[in-house]
């Protein structure tokens, strides 16, 4: 399982580490061609390259390091971490031989990536078919894939047919809810904005999401039980609200018969996860390779093998890959950051008016 248990990292941790200041690298991976050909044979070379918070299980990624080992005799390694500590690997090695390559981060992160010049730019040639709201629009950083904000029903605790399909439905429920660590947490951070947006809000305007935790809490229907896949195991959730990725893996991981995954009729959260690329990087050709094999059709349906969904909407599928997905036509109603530097300074502070509005309600 993945640094995020990963989902994790309150931001605040990446404004404390601006003091350690970032390095520039005149050789780094902001100077080297964007050419492929160039890319490659560079690539091959160097023969290594060094990830940080993208080991073998999450969302597949040992499918695409087995392919860049075969297809261009590069070796990898990997150390598991949160989005903050990525950001601050890249800091702490500066250009030195052990400064990592590449790393994966949550958007919400992104945006203080790139205003601490950690970054370097790379569109690389499938730019074009990455929607908007998933990239920075001087290359900085792109989603790889996206996950979306759905409801995980534990059959063994709530029946079936009282799983929630909508966040009105889960309102009016009796079992309990358990959204994960808002204060550190992505995954409970998006929980949050997608109520949010089901309620008429947004990144702008938090209060409908915080105001409708509230209401669950002044019933006492809002667990505390972390969302792990442990918990889900023991039977501590009733209902938990989560990726689809994480949700689909969990179930499939436990007995996929025991869960109802629903995504909410009224309104959801579509976000993702960005591969970025050090500017200090230690193997910069390497990690260009890396961050185009992982954009390319191979490398989304390897995502796609580790339930995550391809950034890139135009790749097809094998039927078995698809099938592990939840269906297209049941993302009905999707919300999309419209600016993730306004969403990322509000998570800064989501901690405490959670605190404030919804822990502190009864």
């Amino acid at each position: 399982m993945k640094k995020r248990n990963k989902y994790l990292v309150t931001l605040a941790a990446l404004f404390v580490m601006g003091t350690l200041g970032a390095c520039s690298n005149s050789n780094g991976a902001s100077a080297t061609s964007d050419s492929w050909n160039t890319i490659v044979k560079q690539a091959k070379k160097e023969g290594k390259v060094v990830s940080v918070g993208m080991p073998d299980t999450w969302a597949n990624w040992i499918g695409t390091w087995n392919d860049i080992k075969s297809k261009f005799g590069i070796s990898h390694t990997d150390t598991d971490m949160s989005s903050a500590q990525e950001l601050q690997k890249f800091k702490s090695a500066g250009k030195s031989s052990s400064a990592p390559d590449i790393g994966d981060i949550g958007l919400n992160v992104a945006p203080t990536a790139k205003k601490e010049n950690l970054l370097a730019a790379y569109k690389t040639k499938y730019w074009k078919e990455i929607p908007s709201w998933a990239k920075d629009k001087d290359g900085y950083y792109s989603a790889g894939y996206t996950g979306s904000i759905v409801f995980i029903t534990d059959t063994k605790n709530v029946n079936s047919s009282e799983a929630p399909t909508s966040w009105k439905q889960l309102a009016s429920g009796k079992y309990k809810v358990a959204i994960g660590d808002v204060s550190t947490a992505a995954q409970a951070q998006y929980s949050v904005l997608a109520a949010a947006f089901a309620n008429g809000g947004s990144e702008k305007n938090i209060n409908p999401g915080l105001n409708y935790f509230a209401k669950l809490q002044k019933e006492n229907r809002l667990s505390t039980v972390d969302t792990t896949i442990e918990n889900l195991q023991k039977g501590e959730i009733q209902v938990a609200v989560m990726w689809d990725f994480n949700a689909l893996n969990y179930a499939h991981q436990i007995n996929s018969k025991r869960y109802k995954i629903t995504v909410p009729t009224d309104g959801t959260v579509e976000s993702g996860y960005a591969e970025v690329i050090n500017k200090n990087a230690a193997h910069p050709y390497a990690a260009k390779l890396a961050r185009s094999y992982i954009l390319s059709d191979a490398g989304q349906i390897n995502l796609a093998k580790g339930y995550a969904r391809p950034i890139r909407k135009n790749v097809k599928l094998p039927a078995a890959v698809k099938a592990k997905l939840i269906p297209e036509s049941e993302h009905k109603k999707e919300y999309h950051v419209k600016n993730n530097n306004i969403w990322n300074k509000e998570t800064l502070k989501l901690g405490q008016e959670w605190k404030n509005k919804v822990t502190g309600a009864n």
